[in-house]
C-alpha cells in the first residue's frame, strides 16, 4: 500500500466527520485554553523579566548616587566668646535717641501715622544691660504696622518687639489703631564684667 502526504490528512478528515461534536468542540476549547494560557504566562514572565531589569538599574543608580558631604560643622564658641558677642550686639547707650529717630523714619516710610510716644530708659542688674523701652501709638493699614514692626526690627537689631495691640472702630474700617512696645538693649561702653 502507498502512502502519500495527502492519506494522513484524509484520516484526519475521515475522523472529524465521525467524531461527536461536542466532543470536537471541547477539544477545540482546549487547544485555545492552552493557547491563552500559553501566551498569558508568557506575558506574565516578560513583566518579570522586566521589572527585574529596571529594579537592577535603580540599584545601580543608587550606588552610582554617592551621599553629600556633611556640612562642616563649626566649632563650638567658647563661654567667655559668647558673652562677649552678647554685649558686642547690644547698641550703645548714647545712641537711644538716633534709634528713636530711625522709628519714626520708618513709621513715616511704611505710610503710618505716628503720634507721640512714651519712652522709659532701664537697667537690669542681672544682665548688666540697660534698656530703653519705646511705646509707640501707630494709625494706618494692618500690613502697613506688620511692615513697620518687622522694619524697626531688621533694622535695629538690639531691639525687640515686647507687644503690639490692635484697634479698629468699625468693620469695614481700612485704618487700625495699633500699640507698638519696643525694647532696646543697649550697653554704656563699660566692661559688664
Amino acid at each position: 500500500m502507498k502512502t502519500t502526504l495527502t492519506s494522513p490528512l484524509l484520516r484526519l478528515r475521515l475522523m472529524l466527520l465521525r467524531a461527536n461534536p461536542l466532543v470536537l468542540a471541547a477539544a477545540i476549547l482546549v487547544v485555545v485554553m492552552a493557547g491563552a494560557l500559553a501566551w498569558t504566562l508568557n506575558a506574565v514572565w516578560a513583566m518579570e523579566r522586566a521589572h527585574e531589569t529596571r529594579a537592577a538599574l535603580a540599584k545601580q543608580k543608587a550606588q552610582v548616587v554617592t551621599a553629600p558631604e556633611p556640612a562642616a560643622v563649626p566649632a563650638p564658641v567658647q563661654a567667655p566668646d559668647n558673652l562677649a558677642a552678647f554685649y558686642g550686639a547690644l547698641g550703645a547707650r548714647g545712641s537711644a535717641e538716633q534709634q528713636v529717630k530711625t522709628l519714626f523714619g520708618l513709621a513715616t516710610k511704611s505710610g503710618l501715622v505716628l503720634r507721640q510716644g512714651e519712652y522709659k530708659p532701664g537697667y537690669d542688674r542681672n544682665a548688666k544691660v540697660y534698656t530703653y523701652q519705646v511705646n509707640l501709638p501707630v494709625k494706618g493699614s494692618y500690613a502697613a504696622i506688620w511692615q513697620f514692626a518687622m522694619a524697626a526690627l531688621r533694622t535695629i537689631p538690639f531691639a525687640s518687639l515686647d507687644e503690639i495691640t490692635f484697634h479698629r472702630d468699625a468693620i469695614g474700617d481700612a485704618t487700625v489703631d495699633a500699640r507698638l512696645k519696643l525694647t532696646l538693649y543697649l550697653r554704656d561702653g563699660t566692661d559688664p564684667s
